[in-house]
């Protein structure tokens, strides 16, 4: 229950119209043909200066072999994207996959620190990406200027993250440690490491500190979970670098922006095929369909089902696809497009969640709900750090927030009579979704706590500000 793999639950039949494994290729071409597709893009507002692959790369440098190890887009073909967050400390490393139509980034971040055992500077890589040549090539070109990559962290125990610790340590080699967060496991056999990927790689527990650690004057972390439930865990590693003052999370904050993440740039026809209201509709790429469509999927993958779509029959659905506008079919499925969308209640959803961090709901509602004080706990160990932004392996980023905003965003888990959040002006509340967009979890719940494979909700905590 991850925040990448979200796209899951709308559909298991990722990308098939235009990726299938028998024709891979079709992603690199869509890759080949972006850098013109992304000067038509608006700017992103991130402070971040984008310096992407040069032009020239190929459907070699972007090949993923071990792909059938995750099945879902994109595939055997992997676009990277590196940022450079912070001049010569903080780098992101994105990427793409998701299911449906519902592609978000996952996103890989290297930070620069003084190794205190080796005594020199050198990398630290934050929940590792698929190492394909390009992503190894950019990484090599941060060695030669930084140091080198001593230290690989696996902060989850998400699969979507796990399939590419083990061959991304090996990649960078030389000896890199691969740090690996306590408790994980598989499904549907509890297999060794050894046997998940991690052969061949010099694995440790990270501990529940960065006490005596090789990092620990520059980077401190702090964990939480595992919490389990009948059919599996969730637990997450949270990093601080304190050189830039840069929070470093997986899934337990997000933040959304009304402008796409550059990474999706090199897969437009996502953005068009999520911006049209009905498959009736027809619309061109221009920066305000990109926009729209950006906005759409995001909604689908916090919520899977968002209050603004309408979800046709599939008697339905299918009768509609033949009335698809011949210049839409390109965008595959056979013109089929199986919900209508009300434009005014995505952008009301879309308005109250973006600009501020917030938690995602498939975690307030399905899983950290069950656990309020170890998980307020670790919100406040975090909250005594400094920090000023917040980079989360998904969705948009950085995130500019303090240690304040950070904690204003647990507060779903705090037992008040009076919420003086609905005193202030809207843009000074924190992100909170409409009940409407919530529903489709929450019936999710109500339907994990009969079957008895998750607890029921516990009780909230006192004040916790």
């Amino acid at each position: 229950m991850h925040v990448g793999l979200a796209a899951l639950v709308v559909g298991v039949a990722t990308g098939w119209h235009r990726a299938s494994p028998a024709r891979a290729p079709a992603a690199h071409v869509l890759a080949a043909r972006a850098p013109s597709v992304a000067r038509a893009a608006p700017r992103a507002r991130a402070p971040a200066r984008a310096r992407g692959v040069p032009r020239a790369s190929s459907a070699a440098d972007q090949a993923w072999q071990l792909w059938p190890a995750l099945p879902i887009f994109p595939f055997g073909q992997r676009k990277t994207l590196r940022t450079e967050v912070v001049k010569g400390q903080v780098w992101t490393f994105d990427q793409l996959q998701g299911a449906l139509y519902v592609h978000v980034p996952v996103r890989m971040t290297i930070v620069k620190y003084a190794d205190e055992q080796a005594g020199e500077d050198a990398l630290l890589a934050f929940c590792p990406v698929a190492p394909t040549r390009e992503c190894m090539r950019l990484v090599r070109e941060l060695e030669a200027e930084h140091g080198r990559v001593r230290h690989v962290v696996l902060p989850t125990l998400g699969v979507e993250h796990k399939v590419f610790a083990g061959p991304f340590a090996r990649a960078v080699g030389r000896g890199a440690a691969l740090w690996v967060l306590p408790g994980q496991y598989a499904f549907p056999l509890n297999l060794p490491l050894s046997w998940l990927g991690f052969a061949g790689a010099d694995v440790r527990k990270l501990p529940e500190s960065s006490a005596g650690l090789p990092w620990q004057r520059q980077l401190e972390h702090t964990l939480l979970g595992t919490f389990r439930s009948r059919d599996g865990a969730f637990g997450e590693a949270a990093f601080v670098h304190k050189p830039s003052g840069s929070l470093l999370v997986v899934d337990t904050i997000v933040g959304v922006r009304a402008q796409p993440p550059a990474i999706m740039a090199y897969d437009v026809d996502a953005l068009l095929f999520h911006a049209r209201d009905s498959g009736f509709e027809t619309v061109a790429d221009s920066p305000a369909v990109r926009l729209r469509g950006w906005q759409r999927i995001a909604l689908f993958a916090l919520f899977f089902n968002p209050a603004g779509i309408r979800v046709k029959s599939l008697a339905d659905a299918l009768a509609d696809c033949r009335l698809t506008p011949a210049e839409m079919r390109r965008l595959g499925w056979g013109g089929l497009y199986p919900w209508d969308w009300d434009a005014d209640s995505a952008e009301r959803s879309f308005a109250a969640i973006r600009d501020r961090p917030f938690v995602p709901p498939v975690l307030t509602e399905l899983i950290l709900d069950r656990q309020p004080q170890p998980t307020v706990e670790f919100a406040r160990r975090v909250a005594r750090w400094r920090f000023e932004r917040i980079i989360p392996a998904h969705l948009n980023a950085p995130i500019r927030a303090s240690p304040a905003e950070w904690l204003r965003a647990w507060s779903f888990l705090q037992d008040k009579a009076v919420d003086v959040e609905k005193l202030l002006p809207t843009p000074l509340r924190r992100a909170e979704p409409t009940d409407g967009d919530l529903r489709l979890l929450r019936g999710v719940s109500r339907s994990l706590v009969e079957s008895g494979v998750v607890q029921p909700k516990a009780k909230k905590v006192g004040s916790f500000f």
